[in-house]
């Protein structure tokens, strides 16, 4: 199976990336369902969605985080301040698991991804999945990155909380193995990024830095009925868009609280197909429907007065009105010391018949 994002991209089309990550925990504790059933649930509602491709989040928590690792988000809505007791949580699947996520995406025809977390989930992974994902956590970690990269697989790679020269030598390593295609994405490592925080010009600034790279934006705001800072990311040259997914945001815990839910990802799709209607293109050309009102609000060169045949042109009899049927403003130059070939009544728009301009 090609990849969607990739073709998307290729296509200069715009890609919506459902972090579903291990939310589907939660959703299958609060229905009263299995975390596979609940999975499933959450792949066919993004599908249903109109989102293109659907993440996971493949980790053990005991390769993944020290037991004495620290929280990093917002404790009044995901109140576990040990990572590794987090993730303990949200770590039952594995390879057969996962088979059946992709097996199961692919008959609905959306794209199935994972994040790996280790070189053990990178492996197998590598059967089910057409792009890696690199997550902001691992941009440091250089012989992980080398060792994705070296599935020759196309990357999106997350750089939040990074210097330059971190994504730099990130995505040096990946061109030292594979010349598939990378995409970078801005994100913010707050959970949720306060809107003052979310730094969409760093866009921009990615896409001038690395010029021959995709870039996108993982956004861990909180979802707005206008999806302002998602447009407005797309606006700056974000051609991806990750954003974690749930069926319930109201649920406590982990990345239901800034996650979009599929009324959301409705509203992100069709803003994005607004934006596309009213950007249009780079052309710098007189549109084909301004043609009718370039000819009627542009001006000719008019008579000022009666000109008779064999006058010889003068710019004082000469005036400028609309409409722009005649000989135009700009060859006004043309027109001076000509012979006038047929008598030309006052307020007469200009043609090429009345004017003798060759001998």
């Amino acid at each position: 199976m090609d990849s969607t994002i990739i073709s998307r991209l290729m296509e200069d089309r715009f890609v919506l990336i459902a972090e579903i990550g291990v939310n589907y925990y939660d959703i299958a504790r609060k229905e009263g369902i299995s975390p596979m059933e609940a999975a499933k649930k959450m792949i066919l509602e993004a599908k249903n969605a109109g989102i293109h491709a659907v993440k996971f989040q493949t980790y053990k928590a005991s390769t993944l985080a020290a037991k004495a690792s620290p929280s990093y988000w917002d404790t009044n809505e995901e109140p576990t301040t040990s990572q590794y007791e987090l993730f303990k949580k949200f770590d039952s699947f594995g390879r057969e698991e996962y088979k059946e996520l992709k097996e199961y995406s692919d008959s609905l025809s959306i794209e199935f991804l994972s994040t790996a977390f280790d070189f053990d989930s990178a492996d197998y992974l590598d059967e089910l999945m057409e792009v890696y994902k690199i997550s902001s956590s691992d941009l440091s970690n250089l012989p992980f990155i080398e060792y994705q990269a070296k599935k020759n697989k196309p990357i999106i790679m997350s750089v939040g909380a990074s210097e330059l020269s971190e994504i730099e030598a990130a995505v040096d390593t990946i061109r030292n193995y594979n010349e598939e295609p990378i995409i970078l994405m801005h994100c913010v490592l707050e959970y949720p990024t306060p809107f003052k925080d979310a730094n969409l010009l760093k866009i921009a600034s990615l896409k001038n830095q690395f010029p021959h790279l995709y870039i996108g934006y993982s956004d861990h705001t909180k979802p707005t009925e206008s999806c302002d800072v998602i447009k407005t990311a797309y606006n700056l040259g974000a051609k991806v868009v990750e954003k974690h997914f749930t069926l319930d945001k109201t649920l406590k815990g982990n990345d239901h609280y800034h996650a979009m839910d599929p009324a959301d990802a409705r509203r992100i799709l069709e803003g994005i197909e607004f934006l596309d209607l009213i950007r249009g293109n780079k052309d710098i050309c007189c549109l084909e429907t301004e043609q009718l009102a370039r000819m009627n609000a542009r001006r000719s060169i008019v008579a000022g007065l009666d000109i008779k045949a064999g006058d010889t042109i003068d710019e004082s009899m000469l005036t400028y009105k609309r409409p722009g049927v005649g000989i135009t403003p700009d060859r006004l130059m043309e027109l001076v010391g000509k012979e006038a070939l047929v008598d030309i009544p006052e307020d007469t728009i200009l043609t090429e018949d009345m004017i003798k301009f060759e001998d």
